[in-house]
C-alpha cells in the first residue's frame, strides 16, 4: 500500500527525521504534535495554551489531508504532569466537542523543547 507524507505549512515543521503526518489508504497517522506555534516556533506558556495550539496544528494536519476531527478514531496524550490532566481535559473536550475518540493520557517525564503537552492522533475514513 502507498504512503502519502503530508506536509502543511500552517502546523509546525518536524522538528526531526520524521514527518507531520502519513496517509496510507483510509488512515491518517501523526506525529505528536506539540504547541509550537508554526509561525515563530515557540511554545506559549502554560499547559492550556499548549494544549490548544497542540490541537490547531493537529486540525491544519488533518484539514491538509482532507479530513476532520469527526475522523479522528483514537488519540493519545502526553503530558509532563497528571495533575494538569483536567486541564487539558477542557480544552480537548472544546476541541472535539460531541465527537469522542478512543484516547491514551500518559504522564512523561519529559517532552521536546519542554513541552507540557504532546497529543497525536490516528484518522480514519
Amino acid at each position: 500500500m502507498a504512503l502519502q507524507i503530508i506536509r502543511t505549512a500552517a502546523a509546525p515543521a518536524a522538528i526531526g527525521p520524521y514527518s507531520q503526518a502519513i496517509q496510507t489508504g483510509n488512515l491518517l497517522l501523526t506525529s505528536g504534535q506539540l504547541g509550537l506555534d508554526p509561525v515563530t516556533g515557540s511554545l506559549p506558556e502554560g499547559v492550556e495554551a499548549q494544549a490548544e495550539q497542540a490541537l490547531k496544528n493537529i486540525g491544519a494536519i488533518l484539514s491538509e489531508a482532507g479530513y476532520t476531527k469527526e475522523d479522528v478514531v483514537k488519540t493519545t496524550v502526553f503530558i509532563r504532569n497528571m495533575g494538569d490532566f483536567g486541564k487539558v481535559n477542557t480544552i480537548y473536550a472544546a476541541f472535539f466537542g460531541d465527537h469522542k475518540p478512543a484516547r491514551s493520557c500518559v504522564e512523561v517525564s519529559a517532552l521536546p523543547k519542554g513541552g507540557l503537552v504532546e497529543i497525536e492522533v490516528i484518522a480514519s475514513r
